[in-house]
């Protein structure tokens, strides 16, 4: 990274569905801290719908749909406008055309060995019903996003490191091929385990709509409540208050320690001066499941009501929600064109911005006729 070089975030998300807390945890509230730490001269957030109908072709009113809850969800936790570029990704032919020039660089056999494509068509059967090919070179599409913002750093999952790294394989190729043009990223991982990846309710891996596993930052404290009470697994050893309990695979635990501080305690729970003094008494006995959950909820709430409250607000404002994702779309539109032109400088098939193509035409014939 050169010295001088501007610090630019790329980061998003796919409009399949409201954002739950896995999302809060994994990178919602890291992209907050981050806008606010003033230490990046940009930060771009795609909706990347386009990606999205890599799996959903036959449906795309379900991610039109979605891109409106993506937003309240950005606004509700606290991503400012005025501080963060929100763009839609379709909205931005720049990464068409990066994609096309791209997918020259990248050969199937590549593709097909990364890791994080392969376990998404398993994940998504595509083994059996055939893989679109859209999907199938969507790390290249990803590749364009990153690319032309010139992000040099993109938060992502330790599942998603293989995205990063087919990333810097294109750059570097490009920049071989071409001259130095792209800028090479590198990847932001969660600093902490507890950030990395939140269970589903059941204790299920991954939060999911299609499974029920799921809070959402929208639900209201009712179905919070219902959804730690009704699905949420402690201890399958722990039968009475009094008997030993486990707290690691306890996903009534694994939520505190993603979710609770020690404010949490002096408010809601104050026989415990924080989480370790309440683990150790789960872990020798005499706390019992109903008291653990019944925090947990409390500080679920606590955490969920004021992005209740400022969803509430823009809910009842679409108007000027439309206006900041449309404004947002056209300066990203400025951005990504911006570096499609660089990339087509680089490569000479800049036709019309180039006069001196025409001399090079000319020396050919000519030498031609020789």
């Amino acid at each position: 990274m050169s010295e001088g070089q501007k610090q630019i975030i790329l980061t998003g998300d796919r409009p399949t569905g409201r954002l739950h807390l896995g999302h809060y945890v994994g990178s919602l509230k890291r992209r907050v801290e981050l806008q606010n730490s003033g230490k990046f001269d940009e930060i771009n957030i795609l909706i990347a719908d386009d990606q999205a109908l890599t799996d959903n072709a036959d449906n795309p009113g379900k991610i039109r749909e979605n891109i409106i809850n993506v937003v309240l969800d950005y606004l509700s936790v606290g991503l400012d406008p005025e501080k963060t570029t929100i763009c839609v990704q379709s909205a931005l032919p720049a990464l068409h055309a990066l994609t096309f020039y791209y997918l020259n660089l990248v050969t199937t056999a590549r593709l097909s060995r990364n890791p994080t494509v392969k376990a998404e068509i398993q994940m998504r059967g595509f083994a059996d019903e055939g893989l679109p090919a859209g999907f199938f070179t969507y790390p290249v599409s990803q590749a364009a996003d990153i690319t032309a913002f010139d992000a040099t750093v993109v938060p992502v999952g330790e599942d998603q490191l293989p995205m990063i790294e087919q990333t810097r394989e294109i750059v570097e190729k490009f920049n071989k091929t071409y001259g130095e043009t792209l800028v090479l990223p590198k990847a932001m991982i969660p600093e902490n385990e507890t950030q990395r990846r939140l269970p589903g309710v059941d204790g299920k891996a991954k939060m999911s709509k299609s499974l029920g596993n799921c809070i959402y930052l929208s639900d209201d404290a009712k179905t919070v409540k219902k959804q730690v009470n009704g699905k949420m697994f402690t201890d399958p050893q722990h039968l009475r208050i009094e008997d030993p309990g486990h707290t690691e695979g306890n996903v009534v635990f694994t939520y505190l320690d993603a979710l609770c501080t020690d404010e949490h305690f002096v408010r809601y729970l104050p026989d415990y001066a924080n989480l370790e003094e309440m683990k150790e008494h789960y872990r020798r006995g005499g706390l019992g499941d109903g008291t653990t959950k019944k925090f947990l909820i409390s500080v679920l709430n606590d955490i969920l009501d004021p992005i209740r409250t400022v969803r509430a607000h823009w809910e009842n404002d679409i108007d000027t929600v439309y206006d900041i994702i449309q404004t947002g779309t056209a300066k990203a539109v400025e951005r990504t064109n911006a570096t499609l032109a660089r990339v087509r400088k680089a490569m000479r098939i800049n036709y019309f911005e180039d006069r001196s193509i025409v001399k090079e035409w000319e020396r050919l014939l000519r030498e031609a006729k020789q």
